[in-house]
């Protein structure tokens, strides 16, 4: 087969890929026997009009002659990267490993384990998708939150109810792999070739099923509504867990521990600390929801075409403030909504949420500014303190029962409060209430904000609409603590990993799911008759 790239194609053509391979190489359509489609992004950097960017391997009639007549330009032999080679076990150890959480980390981690012939026992402190989409359900609707079962805590972690974005900044051999694993188990086939590939909330969850069905099938013991409450350790070396499940606790025999726990975890970096786990403070960001027309951001991007069918657009932006604080978007969600996020009592946290269609009529983005290590007390665990503070802040302001406060771009930048909406609605539940910003934000953040919306508006026009709603507090866009892992990923203790978000090693669902199957492959080589 042939692979050509970066095809550009006009709207409306991206699905002929026979007539657009016979095109680009200059030969009959009949020529063309088979062809797949590598990869397909949109162009709308150019006044000349958007164009779909794609990518495609094909076979014709006649692939030397082919290749001979276009060497040197963007045809080449197609040679697929093979899957990387995953180490095995003759006998499965005992006791069985361990796995804590069962977000993207945890989850394939576990798969990694059950499928190098170690089944691996799963523990996950909330509950079943399915279960957990009605307590998420109850907070929105009626400001009821679960403290076992919520937007951070059950199966699929915090990232099964988002946008599902699967782009990632990582080098990783494993990232195809999980793509496959993904599509395999309910997600749109489309994220195998999506330059930009995101699931959305609404097919995460049929995945996430998915996947517990194929961990269930490989021998792996998974256990809702176990909670892991502290780790027993003995000559340098993990020895066994107490774990609370939903009737009583109990200890369990461990010497191989997987913890994937999430970032909002607290109770989990406080049990590590106690036990001597090395960690320390690491950078991360809080800022707000902003939330701005889907339909304004569209025609700015695609101008003419944006009737051509193409996908939703989206953004990404970023500044760099003269006094050293960056201010950037991330994790945007087009046609999405803001969602209440929240895992502890007192509190309101933000984070957005796109079904696969992204058929609302807002975007919203986080709109974060960036807090290093030296701006806060030197205690390891203080970056927690300082988000928890924001979140209670936040819940104040909004007047309570997890109402989040909300504020128009243009009263604040001229510091006053609002009093009401204006074209653009909230979307945030169970409700907003208009207020200010500042008192919920520190000055630091606010004021970096306040800077940074006249730049950004130069670069894209809807930043400078004075109705977009900033609704507060995005706290947990990343962890504020990493843990310090050895040449092997064990922590401290042998036998101890933590992977995932909440190691402070990964972000998002990609990278997460590459660190878990990371920790597992190191894991499996340290059992005996390993191959």
């Amino acid at each position: 087969m042939l692979l050509i790239k970066d095809i550009r194609v006009d709207p409306g053509r991206e699905q002929d890929l026979a007539g657009i391979a016979s095109e680009a190489l200059d030969i009959a359509r009949s020529d063309v026997k088979e062809v797949k489609l590598i990869r397909r992004a949109v162009d709308a950097r150019h006044r000349s009009g958007v164009k779909y960017v794609i990518t495609l391997a094909v076979s014709t009639a006649d692939d030397s002659t082919v290749l001979g007549t276009h060497r040197g330009g963007n045809v080449s032999e197609y040679s697929p990267t093979a899957p990387p080679v995953l180490p095995s076990v003759r006998r499965a150890p005992e006791p069985a490993p361990v796995v804590v959480g069962a977000g993207p980390a945890g989850l394939f981690a576990a798969l990694t384990l059950c499928r190098s012939g170690a089944p691996c026992i799963l523990l996950e402190r909330g509950k079943r998708v399915e279960d957990r989409a009605r307590d998420v359900d109850a907070m929105r609707n009626g400001g009821i939150l679960s403290l076992q079962s919520n937007i951070q805590f059950g199966e699929g972690g915090a990232g099964t109810f988002s946008d599902g974005k699967l782009h990632t900044g990582i080098k990783s051999p494993y990232l195809f792999s999980i793509l496959r694993e993904l599509a395999e188990n309910g997600a749109p086939e489309e994220i195998l070739w999506n330059s930009e590939p995101h699931i959305g909330t609404d097919m995460l969850r049929t995945t996430c099923a998915g996947l517990r069905k194929k961990l269930l099938g490989l021998g792996c013991d998974i256990r809702f509504g176990h909670t892991l409450k502290d780790i027993s350790v003995g000559g340098g070396a993990v020895r066994s867990l107490l774990v609370c499940g939903p009737e009583t606790e109990y200890e369990l025999p461990c010497r191989s521990l997987i913890m994937a726990p999430g970032q909002s975890a607290r109770e989990v970096y406080e049990m590590l600390l106690n036990l001597g786990v090395r960690m320390h403070k690491k950078p991360f960001s809080v800022g707000v929801r902003i939330e701005h027309s889907q339909r304004q951001l569209d025609r700015e991007r695609y101008g003419r075409s944006v009737r051509m069918g193409l996908p939703h657009s989206s953004y990404k932006v970023a500044v760099h403030l003269p006094g050293g604080r960056s201010v950037y978007s991330f994790c945007v969600c087009p046609g999405g909504e803001v969602i209440a996020a929240g895992n502890e009592p007192g509190g309101v946290v933000t984070n957005g949420m796109s079904p696969y269609a992204r058929d609302g009529d807002n975007i919203n983005g986080a709109l974060l500014v960036s807090v290093d290590p030296w701006d806060l007390p030197e205690h390891p665990l203080s970056g927690l303190d300082f988000r928890r503070s924001i979140e209670e802040a936040a819940y104040a302001e909004g007047g309570g029962g997890y109402m989040a406060p909300v504020q128009l771009v243009g009263d604040f930048l001229l510091g006053r409060p609002s009093t009401g909406m204006g074209s653009i609605k909230p979307t945030y539940r169970p409700g907003v209430r208009p207020g200010s910003v500042d008192a919920v934000l520190p000055a630091f953040a606010a004021q970096a904000l306040r800077e940074a919306l006249p730049l950004l508006a130069k670069k894209l026009s809807i930043f400078a609409c004075e109705e977009a709603v900033m609704t507060a507090a995005e706290t947990r866009s990343s962890s504020p603590v990493q843990l310090e892992r050895d040449t092997d990923l064990t922590c401290t203790y042998a036998g101890l990993r933590v992977c995932g978000e909440g190691s402070g090693w990964a972000g998002g669902i990609m990278s997460s799911a590459a660190d878990g199957i990371k920790c597992a492959v190191s894991a499996i080589k340290e059992f005996t008759d390993c191959d």
